[in-house]
């Protein structure tokens, strides 16, 4: 896992083509890193890779949130396309900065078109916490982070934490890729 410090984090990711070298064990092995980091979402770019590959796993939720029952889906070469003007706050964390939760305001349904593992196109609405997640991850793929979405107070309040991450001092139950 790349933390926060690591320029790949702030790169555009590149969208890939269906003949990407070795697409499906990539997809395995980012669900067992998602798996093995208890996250929800998970973006090539904090492995390391620019490129717009996102796994999202709502299933690990799904005894408090039912409807994400066998919730595994990747989402390639992904866009938000439209979003709504209602928005909700909501506490974010992120695996790539670790140690930091903070309330995040984010549009509550959003457009999403993206193809899947079999390189089908999908156009959808997407509402509730799979848009927050879908956001986050999609934000991973900009050269975004969550912690660039908070206030400028909160931000004030965490700069510490977050310069101390990019020296390297951070700790986190998963292997993790700091500048140091």
């Amino acid at each position: 896992m790349y933390i926060f410090g690591q320029s790949v984090l702030r790169k555009q990711a590149e969208e890939i083509t269906a003949d990407y070298p070795e697409l499906k064990e990539l997809l395995a092995n980012m669900f067992e890193t998602l798996h093995n980091a208890e996250g929800v979402g998970l973006a090539a770019p904090q492995i390391g890779l620019p490129i717009r590959v996102v796994v999202i796993d709502l299933d690990c939720i799904s005894d408090d949130e039912p409807q994400y029952k066998g919730f595994l889906k990747a989402y390639i070469n992904g866009h938000i396309v439209e979003e709504s003007e209602e928005t909700s706050d909501f506490e974010e964390g992120c695996l790539s900065v670790p140690g930091v939760h903070e309330k995040v305001r984010r549009p509550s349904r959003v457009r999403i078109q993206y193809m899947d593992a079999d390189f089908q196109p999908h156009d959808e609405w997407v509402e509730g916490f799979e848009a927050r997640v879908i956001q986050h991850e999609f934000d991973h793929l900009e050269g975004k982070l969550f912690v660039d979405r908070i206030s400028p107070l909160r931000k004030q309040l965490v700069k510490k934490k977050l310069l101390a991450m990019s020296k390297g001092k951070f700790s986190c139950s998963y292997k993790a890729k700091s500048n140091h």
